[in-house]
């Protein structure tokens, strides 16, 4: 997966208003669902607990549904990718270990893989402000480029591959 810019404005207001309208519409299908199963189907006890919780369930699963189906439009591009993105770099950050012992031994694809994850959460934490951590990641960026000039290599998180994860 390639690392791009993102618009972060567009990303933002995207993001905000999908979390919206899936928080809004998990809202009224569970009550809309629930309801009209606790009229159909009333309980003497007064529990409708199964029923709230059938709403609940069928409402996200058809969210989920949404959002799979529209993943492809131009609207959801940034934040597909955002979640695409953070998916691929929760994959590194799993084998994280393994990739420092390697990369310490001079493994230039585990270097490249740290590299790229250390690209990518900088691009992450830029959209989201999260500017606290960067200092840490620079620190970390420094040492990485430290270990790859005294392994003679040059480090491109264009040339990251998912596929050199399977060696670890």
């Amino acid at each position: 997966m390639q690392l791009i810019e993102i618009n972060k404005a567009r990303y933002r207001k995207h993001l905000n208003r999908v979390i919206v309208g899936c928080a809004a519409s998990l809202a009224a299908g569970s009550l809309a669902i629930s309801q009209t199963l606790i009229a159909l189907f009333p309980d003497e006890s007064g529990s409708h607990f199964h029923w709230n919780l059938t709403g609940v369930v069928i409402t996200s699963l058809a969210i989920g549904w949404l959002l799979n189906k529209y993943r492809t439009h131009p609207y959801m591009t940034e934040v597909v990718y955002v979640w695409e993105l953070k998916q691929a770099l929760n994959k590194i950050t799993r084998k994280m270990p393994k990739l420092k012992a390697a990369g310490r031994e001079g493994n230039p694809a585990a270097l490249l893989a740290i590299h790229y994850s250390y690209a990518g959460s900088r691009l992450l934490w830029q959209l989201d402000d999260n500017l606290i951590t960067m200092e840490d990641l620079a620190i970390k960026q420094a040492e990485l480029d430290s270990v790859a000039a005294q392994f003679n290599l040059t480090l491109n998180a264009d040339d990251y591959e998912e596929s050199i994860l399977k060696q670890f």
